[in-house]
């Protein structure tokens, strides 16, 4: 057995399917923990059925370097085999196997087989999987620690100052090996950064303004949570001299997205009836990485609560939208499944004015699905204000999960 730390939140989501011919594609930025979840799933399976063959291929390891193309898979998977067993084959960072698809589609037609894979490329495992595998797969996101995932990795109490700290080192899996002084942190989230934008951007997409793509990152650090368009971006970068068409932020948003290093958020009208292509808001996959990008800075904690409660509400299997309409703006609308939640962040209600418009516009929505406002006031319960919850956002983070 591997030493790791569970995560139910995501096997028990990958549960049902373990033996089915699907393939289970485990998806998200790189140290969210994917390969330990690959672990735990293959020590899971084993105990369930001892007799099963399990092959374990991680790209990220040398001994598996000469595994660069379908042939080479083919080819090393036929040495390893037994055909008279099944097999449960894990591959981590299988986008780093040229034509990885064609492999996939053989072997899943095979009822042998179990497979499950992890990326930390959306475009391509998207688009490759969808392509040759449509209605033979699922995707399960993987997401950093939620704050309930870092209390127990850390094995720390709940209280105000252990949510602080999770505010400001965010939540990467490794961060519970290393001290928790600020700079030992950053060095290491920045060693993440710098892994990702290299690898899985620029090589990746061929990029070759790397400056630009530097202070596009740095751009949004400072803007999350703001609705922001690739005009907008290219007028700001206008400003600085810096001539950069709004069509190459487009494509440069795009590869940040597809390394999750960050999430692009649609506005939608508070009935859901229509979408608007201008303006969305951004944020990060992980809080700790924008801080060590744009620094921790006391007077953003608005942008950082509202980033960490939209990463909480993905985590808990909702998708996310900005509601937007007649000049009133509800921060997030939530479904999953049948369900909907309206969620408003505020940092603080200290005046009327705020009051009225936290609490008005999620009065202006004419349903009855559970509305928020999430707030760092001190709050000695939650309370409600016209069927309103409010309630204190670390409370919110130990909620829905």
């Amino acid at each position: 057995m591997n030493n790791y730390i569970h995560r139910p939140l995501y096997i028990d989501r990958i549960k049902p399917f373990i033996g089915k011919s699907l393939i289970k594609v485990l998806v998200g930025q790189r140290r969210v923990g994917k390969s330990y979840l690959l672990l735990q799933l293959s020590d899971l399976i084993q105990k369930q059925d001892p007799k099963i063959q399990i092959i374990y291929i991680n790209k990220e390891l040398h001994e598996f370097k000469n595994i660069k193309n379908a042939d080479d898979l083919f080819n090393y998977l036929n040495q390893l085999v037994d055909k008279n067993l099944k097999t449960a084959l894990f591959i981590d960072e299988i986008q780093d196997i040229e034509s990885f698809e064609v492999v996939l589609r053989d072997l899943v037609t095979r009822t042998n087989f179990d497979i499950y894979c992890t990326g930390s490329n959306a475009n391509l495992l998207s688009s490759e999987l969808a392509t040759f595998l449509s209605g033979r797969y699922i995707e399960i996101k993987v997401f950093g620690l939620s704050y309930s995932e870092f209390l127990t990795f850390n094995q720390l109490a709940d209280h105000h100052e252990t949510f602080q700290q999770y505010l400001q080192l965010g939540g990467l899996p490794y961060l519970t090996n290393l001290s928790s002084q600020e700079i030992v942190v950053y060095e290491y989230l920045t060693s993440i950064y710098n892994t990702i934008l290299l690898k899985d951007v620029v090589k990746r997409f061929n990029v070759r303004n790397v400056r630009f793509l530097e202070n596009l990152v740095a751009f949004l650090g400072d803007n999350v949570g703001s609705l922001v368009s690739s005009k907008k971006i290219s007028d700001y970068l206008k400003s600085q001299k810096l001539a950069i068409s709004p069509q190459v932020v487009i494509d440069y948003l795009g590869y940040l997205e597809s390394s999750f290093l960050i999430f692009k958020v649609k506005r939608t009208g508070l009935e859901g009836k229509r979408l608007f292509e201008i303006g969305e808001k951004y944020y990060f996959e992980d809080i700790g990485l924008r801080n060590a990008i744009v620094g921790y800075k006391a007077n953003d904690i608005h942008k950082i609560l509202e980033n960490v409660v939209y990463l909480h509400l993905r985590m808990a299997g909702y998708s996310v939208t900005v509601g937007f309409e007649d000049n009133k703006e509800i921060d997030f609308i939530a479904q999953r499944s049948n369900e909907k939640i309206y969620v408003q962040v505020a940092y603080m209600l200290s005046s009327e004015e705020t009051i009225n418009r936290e609490f008005g516009n999620l009065l202006a929505v004419p349903d009855n699905f559970p509305k928020y406002v999430v707030t760092m006031d001190e709050i000695k319960e939650t309370s409600t204000y016209k069927g309103i919850e409010r309630i204190h956002v670390k409370d919110f983070c130990l909620k829905l999960v």
